[in-house]
């Protein structure tokens, strides 16, 4: 299968990047962060997450954030949402998407939200219920879907059975991530292919860290496939804090430099994205984690 023509980068920066990082920004930083990534063409930015702040610290203004930003037309601002009381505190707060967010490893989810696969899919199901009575709508995210850091190898069959729920719950989108960054391009096609066999390929996005320097081989992989979606984080932001030495995700600099030498419209302006980049690697103490926003910045 050839490229697809056109595909279109979720922002998860100022969510799953900033919630794993060790400083907190502040929120006026973070408002601006999310306002700065609207300018730059971007048509989906996930905007923060109604978690507990007991377990996620990095993400205790969530309301305050969403209140803040400057919605712009043609922009989706998803939050992450663990079950019904998250998403009642992301309606008060104004969010017009949600997403949802599961494992395909029992021993990853039961570490990650004290609950096994098949009981994280039951919260869900009054939310997805909420959601489409309230005009909302969910992705649903599943991570570990190329290994895990406590049971190891993941099997498919368990990859395709979480993914094909979700969908058939009635998540528009399902973001197959993964979470620890050590697939290869290989494994990564196969999980896809195995995946798309079960839910549509144009309900499929994908979602890779860059733990071994291995995310853009596997994106450009998956691409091949057909998938049409990419999850990235600017300036590479984030981690794992389940997985040791697990780096951020894929910066979407890299990730757009990269889409846009193979002819794939993204409708994003690079060097306005990696200046973004930099500005947040600076407040965050460091070098951005993106080779392309070092290379434009020198």
């Amino acid at each position: 299968m050839g490229f697809p023509a056109d595909v279109r980068i979720v922002e998860v920066g100022p969510r799953d990047g900033l919630q794993n990082e060790k400083i907190d920004i502040g929120t006026a930083h973070k408002i601006e962060l999310i306002d700065r990534l609207s300018k730059t063409g971007l048509r989906s930015i996930e905007a923060t997450a109604f978690v507990s702040p007991k377990w996620v610290p990095q993400m205790a203004d969530a309301a305050e954030v969403l209140a803040g930003i400057t919605r712009a037309p043609g922009i989706s601002y998803p939050v992450l949402v663990p079950n019904e009381q998250g998403y009642e505190r992301a309606r008060a707060a104004g969010a017009a998407e949600v997403a949802v967010f599961t494992a395909a490893s029992e021993a990853f989810n039961l570490k990650n939200t004290n609950a096994t696969v098949a009981q994280s899919l039951d919260r869900f199901r009054p939310v997805l219920e909420r959601a489409h009575a309230d005009g909302v709508r969910v992705r649903g995210y599943v991570s570990t879907v190329l290994g895990c850091p406590y049971q190891g190898e993941v099997p498919l069959a368990d990859v395709v059975r979480v993914a094909r729920e979700l969908h058939a719950m009635g998540c528009y989108e399902i973001s197959l991530g993964d979470t620890i960054g050590i697939g290869t391009p290989v494994k990564a096609r196969a999980m896809l292919q195995a995946v798309a066999a079960e839910v549509p390929m144009a309900a499929l996005a994908i979602h890779f860290h860059d733990t071994y320097g291995q995310a853009l081989a596997n994106v450009l992989a998956c691409l091949e496939e057909g998938v049409a979606v990419v999850d990235s984080a600017v300036s590479g932001a984030g981690g794992c804090p389940y997985a040791k030495g697990a780096s951020g995700n894929v910066a979407s600099e890299d990730v757009v430099y990269m889409l846009h030498g193979l002819g794939i419209r993204t409708g994003i302006d690079l060097p306005l994205l990696a200046e973004t980049g930099r500005w947040l690697a600076a407040l965050l103490g460091r070098d951005t984690g993106s080779k392309v926003g070092k290379a434009l910045g020198a």
